[in-house]
């Protein structure tokens, strides 16, 4: 018994020095049924700059995390800001982890969506008149979105996280190149359709992960944006993002943000692959990579977004 009680006291000075020790403060906040994260400094002396950061497509939710894959690239990012006197705030879209809608089917979801989501969030925080300024970041798929919802809501800068430079389309078809011909011609008629916005019914049953009848409403509404379009109409500062060992999405993308950028300024991180991890090694290692949490982020990618942030 004397030893239980060792122990419990032992673990309780821990997790009060542990608390006492750390440089920022987690909590949950919501906008209705979507719920996030938001991360702060502790003891802010002033009032503080706020990202909204966006995750990527699919299944991904706040911290950067799929039912397959646990890498909390966009937990560690917003720790890792807070830390250094930024507020973060990350969430879980919609229909993807808590931010469950029941009565909103995968049918009725569209890329516009998510966008108005964003900027009824830029909204609800601008209300609470807490923040100096208020930064959007989206990585990913989630670059698009907050560079629309940037444009049509009033912020101070924009920060593209390994975003796309082409249409989704394009993106999409250059992914799928690498497959044998015979998925390429099973797929790229599909996304030609969608292109204009015609729905196809009879979809193989091996590709039905990403083609199903219930999402290809939303890729019609996502395949109409063109970055390289939404990104010039931003008037704000612009920072674009990218690593060299992205095995999802180029420099090449990053460069056609940049030169359609009227504020742009542009990061290459050596090595930094899709999930903001620093992998020097082969394809095989950067996949590894996607299912390591315990892998730490670049540092040159929080120091770059930190300068950034405190010049606007």
């Amino acid at each position: 018994m004397k030893q239980f009680f060792l122990l419990l006291c032992s673990l309780l000075v821990f997790q009060l020095s542990a608390q006492k020790d750390s440089l920022f403060v987690s909590e949950e906040v919501a906008l209705g049924p979507i719920k996030g994260t938001l991360t702060s400094p502790l003891n802010p002396s002033k009032k503080l700059p706020l990202v909204i950061l966006i995750a990527g497509s699919g299944p991904t939710d706040r911290d950067g995390n799929n039912p397959m894959m646990k890498n909390n690239s966009l937990k560690l990012l917003a720790e890792a800001l807070s830390a250094k006197g930024i507020a973060v705030l990350r969430y879980d879209k919609r229909l993807i982890a808590k931010s469950q809608v029941p009565d909103l089917k995968e049918a009725d979801l569209r890329f516009d969506t998510y966008i108005n989501d964003v900027s009824d969030w830029i909204t609800k925080m601008k209300a609470e008149k807490k923040y100096a300024k208020i930064i959007i970041a989206g990585h990913s798929e989630g670059s698009l979105i907050g560079m629309v919802a940037a444009h049509l809501s009033q912020v101070n800068a924009f920060i593209s996280i390994a975003g796309a430079g082409d249409p989704a389309d394009q993106i999409l078809k250059k992914q799928l190149s690498a497959q044998p011909k015979m998925v390429q011609d099973l797929c790229f008629p599909i996304i030609d359709s969608l292109k204009v916005s015609k729905t196809v019914s009879n979809v193989s049953p091996m590709l039905n992960s990403l083609f199903r009848a219930s999402v290809q409403p939303y890729l019609i509404s996502w395949f109409k944006y063109n970055p390289a379009t939404e990104i010039a109409k931003l008037k704000v500062p612009t920072l674009i993002i990218q690593g060299t060992n992205d095995i999802q999405i180029s420099t090449e993308d990053a460069n056609i943000l940049y030169a359609k950028s009227q504020k742009g300024q542009l990061l290459v991180i050596e090595n930094m692959n899709h999930v903001l991890k620093i992998v020097p090694g082969d394809k095989a290692a950067n996949i590894q990579s996607y299912s390591n949490p315990s892998l730490p982020l670049s540092t040159q990618l929080v120091d770059g977004i930190v300068q950034f942030v405190q010049k606007q």
